[in-house]
């Protein structure tokens, strides 16, 4: 089998609190599919992801941004999709970091593993975390169904630790419907502004409860 395939997950960061606040919204969705970018930082080419967007949400280690680097070199397409969003204490101030699952191909494979790439996107979407190292046997299985064929095998979150919580793990219910929306859904939308002022309602009525109004 040529060598056509990269598959991975990594680690990214974020600059500061402020700017990591954007992927706490709808604007950055558990399974979106994100563009890589490169900067030189210090010397180093470092990656980041670039949202549908638009902006610029969040950088690589130097292990990441190097594999990268060298799946650019070979012509591939680089694709990041969202798996997750943690919050840390430690270091003070606190950091947002999380991991995105790094899918490079080459393009003239583009009709199988686009079709691979929209699969595993979708069960991310769902807090599903397929092993995406495929190997060799595995890249012939995508190449042989046309991209139809997924990973049975799953990679489990990182082990949590003390003063870390998991931020973002799947796509919500209201974020379902606010996609839907974007899709040219109106009822979704409909229904996406009711689900969330039944939300606001539902805080209202509890803090009326505790006498707090």
């Amino acid at each position: 089998m040529r060598d056509l395939y990269y598959g991975s997950f990594a680690r990214f960061d974020t600059p500061s609190k402020k700017d990591a606040a954007q992927l706490l919204g709808a604007d950055n969705l558990v399974g979106d599919v994100f563009e890589i970018e490169f900067h030189t930082e210090d010397g180093q080419r470092v990656a980041w992801m670039r949202n549908r967007f638009g902006a610029l949400v969040g950088f690589f280690g130097q292990e990441a941004s190097r594999q990268l680097s060298l799946c650019e070199a070979r012509g591939w397409r680089l694709n990041a999709l969202l798996s997750f969003v943690a919050y840390s204490e430690s270091p003070e101030p606190g950091h947002y970091w999380g991991e995105s699952a790094l899918i490079c191909f080459d393009p003239a494979e583009s009709e199988s593993f686009d079709v691979f790439l929209a699969g595993i996107a979708k069960r991310m979407a769902e807090g599903v975390r397929p092993d995406i190292g495929l190997g060799d046997q595995g890249v012939a299985k995508v190449l042989e169904s046309k991209g139809s064929w997924s990973p049975t095998k799953l990679v489990p979150l990182p082990p949590r630790e003390q003063g870390t919580a998991l931020v973002k793990t799947r796509r919500s219910i209201s974020e379902k419907f606010i996609e839907q929306a974007r899709k040219g859904n109106k009822g979704c939308y409909f229904v996406s502004w009711l689900f969330l002022l039944a939300v606001v309602a539902g805080i209202v009525f509890g803090l009326k409860a505790c006498g707090v109004f």
